[in-house]
């Protein structure tokens, strides 16, 4: 697809989300229910359950993936279904391809394994923030993760769950920077099979809203970044995908978008504009930005997703800038790099799953990239869920996407 057709579908996102604000829901649609909105809880204080990388200073193994520490996971962080559990730090590559690490939490089913090991799903988190105390893997999950992964521990798999490099561990999580949190998901599997845990070779890759556009640029580089390794990758399956959203954030500025955004979208935006600024210095993000975009931006660095919405209730966008990104030279380019999603170069099997009520990832998003996928002959199967928001669709895709892993999973 071509950058002009991809603004094009990118500005029908931005109209959908008006119509939504505007005028409801599109006509002849149910409205959302109520009880598939997840509503995060209040972040708390963190527990690093022994393992406390905030200020990791020891020696980076060269080989991404190494496992460099593990613990026993706190009880009350665990999940329903999980028999052992713990927190891993591994070796990884960050935003600026250097040496990191990373921390995750690894949930393993009960009883006994089947012969050859539990199959493997490699979790990708969505939007919790960018600061350390939003570490998942240090945080209680909140129920609709909880309730997803416990799906799959009673279905025999194990889990890995990262946390991203820079939360929990120096640096600063580069948010929907795609290459960066490819690293971080792959290498989680890898350390994995260092627990001495009786895990099968054979993975898939999960993940929901930001950790779905983490999970594609994952599977698009699975083989290449697993290489080496005793692993055997075989699929996604991407919920509520971020796509082509760098053919909006390029067009913001004082005077768009032409409507006010929701502000779940608006707080994407500063955790996007923060992390931007902190991987790309040369790009001047502060230089397009207000003293209060700058501001956000500096907040964004530190405060979780349900603190920073509740600061940002208001808020315009627009309010943020003093000169359009698109001012930057070579600002598409840019952003493509850092937050793009591929569209083609896939060797095992997607499955995309949209909701089209979602108006924290509007519909035209994923269904513009599965459009992407389809033309260009990757192995794609698109599931629309016509009655479900951002959050329901997890609950919504799991009918299909169950069989879909046992599939693509079996011996």
């Amino acid at each position: 697809m071509s950058v002009r057709s991809a603004v094009v579908g990118s500005l029908i996102a931005v109209s959908t989300v008006a119509t939504l604000l505007v005028g409801g829901v599109p006509a002849g649609a149910a409205p959302p229910r109520p009880a598939a909105t997840e509503t995060l809880p209040p972040t708390g204080t963190p527990n690093w359950s022994g393992l406390d990388a905030r200020d990791y200073s020891g020696e980076i193994p060269t080989r991404a993936g190494t496992l460099v520490g593990h613990t026993t996971l706190a009880p009350a962080l665990s999940i329903p279904g999980a028999g052992r559990a713990y927190r891993i730090l591994y070796s990884t590559t960050d935003q600026h391809d250097r040496r990191a690490v990373s921390t995750g939490a690894v949930f393993l089913p009960r009883g006994a394994a089947p012969a050859g090991g539990w199959p493997v799903l490699a979790w990708a988190h969505g939007t919790v923030g960018i600061g350390d105390t939003c570490t998942p893997s240090a945080q209680p999950r909140s129920t609709r993760d909880s309730d997803y992964l416990s799906h799959w521990l009673r279905r025999g798999y194990a889990v890995v769950a990262t946390d991203y490099a820079g939360l929990g561990t120096p640096g600063l999580m580069s948010y929907l920077n795609g290459v960066a949190e490819a690293h971080s998901i792959v290498d989680s599997v890898k350390a994995l099979t260092q627990l001495g845990e009786p895990t099968a070779r054979r993975w898939a890759i999960l993940g929901q809203s930001q950790g779905a556009g983490a999970a594609m640029n994952a599977a698009r580089r699975a083989t290449e970044f697993s290489r080496g390794w005793p692993l055997d990758y075989r699929g996604v399956v991407a919920t509520g995908t971020p796509a082509n959203i760098e053919s909006v954030i390029v067009l913001g500025g004082p005077t768009f978008p032409p409507v006010k955004l929701p502000v779940g979208l608006t707080t994407y935006t500063t955790y996007i504009l923060a992390a931007i600024r902190e991987a790309r210095p040369d790009l001047d993000i502060d230089g397009i930005l207000t003293p209060r975009g700058r501001a956000v931006a500096d907040r964004a660095e530190t405060v979780c997703y349900p603190e920073l919405r509740t600061e940002l209730a208001g808020s315009d966008v627009r309010s943020f800038f003093r000169r359009p990104v698109n001012s930057i030279p070579g600002a598409y380019d840019a952003l493509h790099r850092f937050m793009g999603t591929p569209a083609q170069g896939y060797d095992r099997p997607i499955f995309l799953g949209q909701g089209l009520l979602d108006t924290d990832v509007p519909a035209p998003s994923a269904l513009s990239l599965a459009a992407q996928l389809t033309a260009n002959r990757q192995p794609v199967e698109l599931h629309v869920y016509p009655t479900s928001d951002h959050s329901g669709t997890v609950y919504a895709s799991q009918p299909d996407s169950t069989p879909f892993l046992a599939r693509i999973l079996k011996r």
